[in-house]
């Protein structure tokens, strides 16, 4: 059977097809620079498995304390090796990438200091952690304070407001490398390394934290090899290769890594306790499989921009630019828009194909918040999903396909549901 023929059985016009083969003849070059970073992150990998002497008996589970857990803490020397850093925290225990930014945060301020963010507002679930929207035990109730410096027009750093909020309570500076349900762009991890610079020549004892999630493996470097003291994420996004069924990641210091332990944990436990149950197969082989999935996400994501741009739809990044995560914002203008960009890659789905996403108020969000994601991991935005919260500009956030050919027919799918309803019209 051709291609264009099992595409078809699957819900895709001839027309929408064309059109994506027609645009993927302007993009071998881009994918093969992908391919290029993904051999180089995944050369790194493998060199600190080797390092670390991997074998079988890392593999076995654990039960109650995990006391001795050897598999745990050479996975944690692993991810400490891959980002350089000197110690790391990589627990089933972390639930989420809130979570895992929640401990990192939360162990390391304490009452009467400041945190900073230089780079706008923060994702909406940690406006509940910081407090700027009242919650039980955010960090304002045990009395840390909170101040931002927004981003130029442009979506550059603002240094000289930055410079201005950083004061003598400035302890922990937070740095969101993904853009969130923004459409701002997404921050290179060479720029990242720039405002870490100039925040540490301001204060040299300032702390800086940065939210990887959605940008491990995109580039050769990570904002750890440029100063950060923490990286935080999420097993369930890049770094777990779509294997991982949960879990978070803390690598940066060994001051702060141990902070974070004995806050997931309790004081004087810290990384002695936390089995593993049986999760070690998923979690190395997951980070094994990592810099490949990422690729093919990255794919994904420069598909769906040179196909919906070429439509007249804004996309952050756009078609030409450079990538720093995995995450593509297409602003489609209206919520009906967005409903049949979302049923597109629900459709495209491997599990739950035949369901239909509806707008609901989710934990942690200030709006209606659509999520489309037929996933073997719940929530698991490494794999075909693509959300974003019911308000103007009526952006949907795409991400995520375990493998690019997966990535390819949901972009094709959400085309077709919009094409379907008269809401993208198709070149003649």
């Amino acid at each position: 059977m051709e291609l264009q023929a099992i595409y078809q059985t699957l819900g895709v016009s001839p027309e929408v097809f064309a059109y994506g083969e027609a645009a993927l003849e302007r993009l071998r070059d881009r994918f093969a620079d992908i391919d290029r970073t993904a051999e180089y992150n995944q050369a790194k990998v493998l060199r600190a498995m080797q390092q670390n002497r991997v074998n079988a008996t890392h593999f076995a589970a654990t039960t109650g304390y995990g006391y001795d857990d050897e598999g745990r803490d050479n996975l944690e020397r692993v991810y400490a090796a891959v980002f350089h850093t000197e110690a790391a925290l990589v627990r089933p225990q972390i639930t989420c990438g809130t979570h895992a930014l929640a401990v990192a945060l939360s162990a390391n301020l304490l009452p009467g200091d400041e945190l900073l963010s230089p780079v706008g507002a923060p994702y909406d679930t940690l406006e509940e952690v910081i407090g700027i929207r009242p919650s039980k035990c955010s960090l304002r109730e045990y009395g840390v304070t909170y101040q931002q410096a927004d981003l130029l027009p442009g979506g550059g750093f603002d240094y000289e407001a930055i410079r201005s909020r950083i004061n003598e309570r400035t302890k922990l500076i937070t740095i969101q490398r993904s853009k969130g349900y923004a459409t701002r762009p997404s921050f290179s991890v060479a720029g990242i390394g720039e405002l870490i610079a100039f925040c540490k020549s301001v204060k040299p004892d300032v702390k800086v934290m940065v939210d990887n999630c959605y940008g491990e493996f995109v580039e050769t470097r990570e904002p750890s090899d440029l100063g950060a003291d923490m990286v935080v994420g999420s097993l369930i996004k890049n770094p777990g290769g779509g294997l991982a069924p949960i879990g978070g990641y803390i690598c940066g210091t060994k001051e702060c890594v141990e902070r974070c332990a004995y806050r997931l944990s309790a004081p004087g436990l810290g990384q002695e306790v936390g089995a593993n149950l049986g999760l070690m197969p998923a979690f190395y082989q997951g980070l094994f499989l990592a810099p490949t999935v990422t690729a093919g996400a990255l794919k994904g994501a420069v598909f769906a921009a040179n196909l919906y741009e070429g439509l007249g739809f804004a996309c952050v990044p756009n078609a030409a630019e450079e990538r720093h995560d995995i995450i593509q914002a297409v602003t489609l203008g209206s919520r009906e828009a967005m409903l049949a960009f979302c049923r597109g890659i629900q459709a495209a789905a491997p599990v739950d194909s035949y369901v239909t996403p509806e707008p609901w108020a989710m934990p942690g969000y200030d709006s209606e918040v659509v999520m489309a994601a037929g996933a073997f991991v719940q929530g698991s935005s490494i794999e075909l999903s693509a959300d974003g919260p019911i308000r103007p500009p009526y952006a949907v956030y795409f991400q995520g396909g375990l493998t690019w050919q997966h990535a390819k027919l949901g972009i094709l799918m959400s085309l077709q549901k919009l094409a379907e309803a008269g809401l993208a019209k198709l070149p003649e």
